[in-house]
């Protein structure tokens, strides 16, 4: 895949796993002496930045009646990181791996696809 920001040097290989992704953003953290306080900068961040990704995505409906441009594409990519990043972060802060988080996530859904719930409500269905 072809890195759509301006080239750095990196410090983190091409090829990513979730749990090198986590170490390495645990390395751009800024914490508070107070553990409450982070964990809520975090949660806050995680819904801001999913915020900002809806409200591009507003825009792009509203003024260009939903037709997205590859620099439309690019930015929401560059959002979607930081939901990443708060998400890899609020992992941490819970002891929670990111990769497991994945791996569980997945197992979850394809034991309501081969159980035919995968539409409906609830958590536990």
């Amino acid at each position: 895949m072809v890195c759509a920001m301006p080239h750095h040097t990196r410090w983190y290989n091409e090829a990513m796993t979730f749990e090198e992704y986590q170490k390495r953003a645990l390395m751009t953290v800024i914490s508070s002496s107070d553990a409450f306080k982070d964990s809520l900068h975090w949660v806050l961040g995680i819904n801001g930045e999913a915020g900002e990704v809806a409200e591009k995505v507003k825009k792009i409906i509203r003024d260009k009646n939903g037709v997205m441009s590859k620099q439309d594409k690019l930015e929401l990519g560059k959002e979607l990181g930081d939901v990443l990043w708060y998400l890899a972060v609020f992992a941490d802060d819970l002891g929670l791996p990111l990769d497991r988080i994945a791996r569980e996530n997945l197992d979850k859904l394809q034991s309501r696809k081969a159980r035919g719930v995968l539409g409906g409500t609830g958590d536990n269905r």
